[in-house]
């Protein structure tokens, strides 16, 4: 099938839904990453902490606790690695074999089938594998902040104690900045599998990830915990 032939298979509505997917995708990591001064996002409130969290690191003794939740932040993303790559072996299992496909279109009662489906499982597809590339990035770079810790030094009279701590920090900033754009990668990867029922049905799920990912991050009640905590 030509490229003419398969746009030809969408209708306008489905081109308006996808451009809506993507815009939103594109626009909430940037909204989320760069807030109005007045109404900061529960993702950079959280940067204070971790820096507070290496200030406090330096003279910490022992260091086991640091060197714990290190080491569960690397599982976490470790975590969704691996269930991002599963999700990725099994949907390019199913896009490969064409008759499962049209058996999974009639379970569910879909009217799109052969290519058409295709191209929308490719779609959650394409935000999967994102996402496995942002977490193996956090997972690595959560790897580069245990060793900047360790090269901290145990006395904080030390000259470069605060200053490796500062920049252990801005690794760990970096690294949740990777597995927060991860995880709202799974978000869109989620809405994107409404386009299964239609570019109405895209539509109504690209809007519930929006509501979703806005409200966490800038109407919780976690983030009113954390504001006050920060904001007192």
């Amino acid at each position: 099938m030509t490229m003419p032939q398969m746009l030809s298979a969408f209708t306008p509505w489905d081109l308006a839904a996808v451009a809506l997917l993507l815009m939103a995708a594109v626009l909430i990591d940037w909204i989320v990453e760069h807030p109005p001064a007045k109404r900061p996002s529960v993702t950079v409130l959280m940067m204070q902490y971790r820096r507070d969290w290496m200030a406090q690191f330096v003279t910490r003794q022992p260091r086991i606790f640091d060197a714990t939740v290190v080491d569960s932040l690397r599982q976490g993303t470790a975590f969704f690695a691996s269930a991002c790559m599963i999700t990725l072996g099994g949907g390019i299992a199913v896009i490969g074999n064409r008759e499962r496909l049209d058996m999974l279109a009639a379970d569910l009662t879909l009217d799109a089938q052969g290519v058409v489906l295709e191209i929308k499982v490719g779609l959650v597809l394409l935000f999967v594998a994102d996402a496995l590339l942002k977490f193996i990035w956090a997972h690595r770079l959560f790897g580069y902040c245990t060793i900047m810790m360790a090269a901290v030094p145990n006395e904080p009279e030390h000259a470069d104690a605060y200053t490796r701590a500062a920049d252990a920090a801005e690794i760990n900033i970096t690294a949740a900045r990777s597995f927060n754009k991860g995880l709202r990668s799974i978000y869109f990867a989620l809405g994107a599998l409404g386009w299964l029922l239609g570019p109405w049905g895209l539509f109504a799920t690209v809007m519930i990830t929006i509501s979703v990912l806005l409200r966490r991050e800038f109407f919780s009640a976690s983030r009113a915990v954390i504001l006050h905590r920060t904001h007192p």
